[in-house]
Order: C-alpha cells, then structure tokens, then sequence
C-alpha cells in the first residue's frame, strides 16, 4: 500500500512540472509574437529606407555628409544671389546717374515707369521667371491704369464745363481772414532776382510727386505682394475719384488765376527754379504733346493725396520713424504746393479728404471679403 501511495504521488508532481512547463512556453511564446506551445518566431525588422547618395566633387558620400553638403550648396545659392542683387543694383545705378546726366530728370510716367521696372529687373537676376510673372500680372495693369488715366485727363481740358476760378479763392480768404496764402506766403519768401535754399527744396519735394509712389510700390512688391496689390488699389482708387472731380468740376490753380488777372501777383515758383539751374525734365517716351496735360484739373490735389496715402497706408504697422517720415512728407508737399503758386490750402485740404474716404472705404469694404474668404465653401447645416 506504501509503494501504491508513492507511486501516485510521484506521477502528480511529473504532471504539475509538465503543466508548468507548458505554460511557461506559452508564456514565452506569447511575448515574442508566436502561438502559446509553439516556437516563436521573432518579427521581421523594418526595412530602412536607403539614402540616395550624393556626390561631392566626384566623391559618393551619403548620411551627414550628404546633409551637410545640402546645406553648404543653399548657402552657396544665397551668396550667389546676393552677389548678383549687389552687381546688379550697382549697374542700375551707375546707368541711370548717366542717364539722368545725359536726358535730364525723369518726370512722365512711362519713363519712370521704364526706370523701375529695369530698377526690379537689377535686384531680381536671381529670379528672373519671378519678376517675369510680376511684371505681366502686377506692373502691366497698374502702369495701363495710370496711362489710361493721364489719357483721359487731358482729353478732359477741353472739357464742356468752364473751369472754375473763384470758389476755391473765396474759400482760402474765408479760412485766412481775406488773404490767399499762396500770394502772402510769395509776397514775403520769393524773390525771382535771389532764390533761397527752400526754393530749391520747394522744387526737389515737388518732383518727387512724379516717381514716390512708383518707389513704395516697387519696395512693397520686393517685400510683400499682397501689401503691394493692396496700396496698388488703394492709389488706383484714388485717382479714379480725383479724375471724376477734374470731370466734373474743372478748377484754376493760383498761379494761371494770376495770369488771368483774377488773382494776386504769383509766381509759378517751380518752373522758376527749373531756369535757374539749368536742369531740363527728361523727355517722355509715349506721352507727348497737349493731349496729356490739364492746367485746370487742380481740385482735388494729387499732389497732396498721393503722400496723404502714402502716411495712412503705413500708419498702422510702420515704427515710430516710419511714421515720422511719412506725415513730415506729407505736410512738407502740402507748405510746397501753397507755396509755388501750385494749389490753394483748399484744393490741399481735398487732397487729404480724398484719401482719407478712399482709405476707409477700402477698409470698410475688406472685412466682409475677408470674412467670407474664411467662411467654408459649403456650410453644413445640422438638424436641431
């Protein structure tokens, strides 16, 4: 009976050491990946993907190597770029040093607008398909805008109703106790026989008029498309509206009211300052002749306006010395264009008038484009 009992207790304990031993298979098993009481097979590892590999001066490398020289040619690339900005640049300017010494001041605008457009091309050599696009998309509808608009302004002299003389007269002699500025202001400065230095600084803020707006555009487009298609709008806008009010209210200016008797003795200081130092205005490539000139489209001064948007354009985002420059331009071409006998103070303060309205306008008007830009094409409407 003793060796039955052993007996049985012996063949338990080789059953409990094969049951412990199969389930510590399957335990195995189960953490490598294969079946419980089956051998595990371990997983496949992932293919790595192979690095193509680069050649660097006729030497295969590859890894960090090849990084490296990724980065060592962008960099390259930028020096290159920057070297042909600054060549190109220098030559823009040397060439139109000569020119200007050759042909005078560049004034009309298709010459101007020529002078930019080579002016881009020299800071552009790196991109050329670039400029290229921009000069299709961008330039060309801004300079036929304009082109359109010095067109139909002269047509506009021979206009059916009679220009005005004495309502913006009276206005200035409301505004100054019975004196027009522009007489009071030359009856003290000017001296046709012995000219001051603000005479030529008069003359040198009055022609930039002819090219600061194309200057700010073009440094927009170098910077910021979308900033420059936005100021783009904004002085084509403006000088839509102002050629609307040269159609419809054709206005004298002081100096040809003192020429018709209707004025006090004043002097078209400009065109005085052009004799004295001997410097004659570029001739013009396209727009040539009486067609293109209107001595009566005086109200609202574009003069004024063009600098007036010029300051509210970068008001908003400009630092401190940006918006110094910006307003000490604006009100230096108001005091010039009172001063030369140009504007009166009434045709001035429209000017400023004009572009404010424009520029709220326009402001006005962005919020629901924007908005509706963000909103979904297809809006979902949920059952409630």
């Amino acid at each position: 009976m003793a060796r039955c009992g052993s007996a049985r207790r012996r063949r338990r304990l080789l059953r409990d050491d094969e049951d412990r031993g199969r389930l510590h298979r399957a335990t195995i098993g189960r953490r490598l990946g294969g079946l419980p009481g089956r051998r595990a097979e371990r997983r496949r590892p992932a293919r790595r993907r192979r690095r193509r590999p680069v050649r660097l001066g006729g030497i295969q490398v590859s890894g960090v190597a090849g990084q490296a020289s990724d980065l060592l040619g962008s960099e390259r690339a930028a020096d290159r770029g920057r070297l042909l900005t600054a060549a190109g640049l220098a030559v823009f300017i040397i060439v139109s040093l000569a020119a200007v010494a050759a042909k005078g001041v560049f004034l009309s605008r298709d010459v101007i607008f020529l002078w930019v457009l080579l002016g881009l091309l020299a800071v552009s050599l790196s991109d050329i398909n670039g400029y290229l696009r921009g000069v299709l998309t961008d330039w060309l509808p801004f300079f036929g805008a304009l082109f359109a608009y010095d067109l139909l302004r002269g047509v506009l002299a021979d206009s059916l109703f009679a220009a005005h003389t004495f309502p913006q007269i009276r206005v200035d002699e409301f505004l100054f106790g019975g004196a027009v500025p522009s007489v009071w202001l030359q009856e003290r400065l000017f001296d046709p026989a012995a000219f001051h230095w603000y005479d030529f600084a008069a003359w040198a803020v009055y022609l930039t008029h002819f090219f600061a707006v194309f200057l700010v555009a073009a440094y927009l487009w170098r910077r910021a498309q979308p900033s420059f298609r936005r100021f783009r709008n904004l002085i084509l806008a403006l000088t839509a509206a102002a050629f609307v009010t040269y159609m419809l209210f054709p206005a004298v200016p002081p100096w040809l009211a003192s020429d018709g008797g209707n004025l006090g003795e004043t002097q078209r200081v400009v065109g005085a300052v052009w004799s004295e130092i001997g410097v004659s205005p570029a001739a013009a490539l396209w727009e040539k002749g009486s067609s293109f000139a209107n001595e009566v489209a005086a109200i609202p001064s574009l003069h004024t306006a063009y600098p007036v948007m010029i300051l509210l354009f970068f008001w908003p985002t400009g630092s401190g010395r940006v918006r110094a420059l910006c307003l000490a331009y604006a009100l230096a071409m108001s005091l010039t264009l009172v001063y030369t006998g140009e504007h009166y103070v009434a045709d001035v303060l429209l000017g400023w008038a004009y572009a404010a309205g424009i520029y709220v306008a326009f402001g006005r008007l962005s919020v629901p484009w924007r908005e509706r830009a963000r909103r979904p094409a297809r809006e979902i409407v949920r059952p409630t």
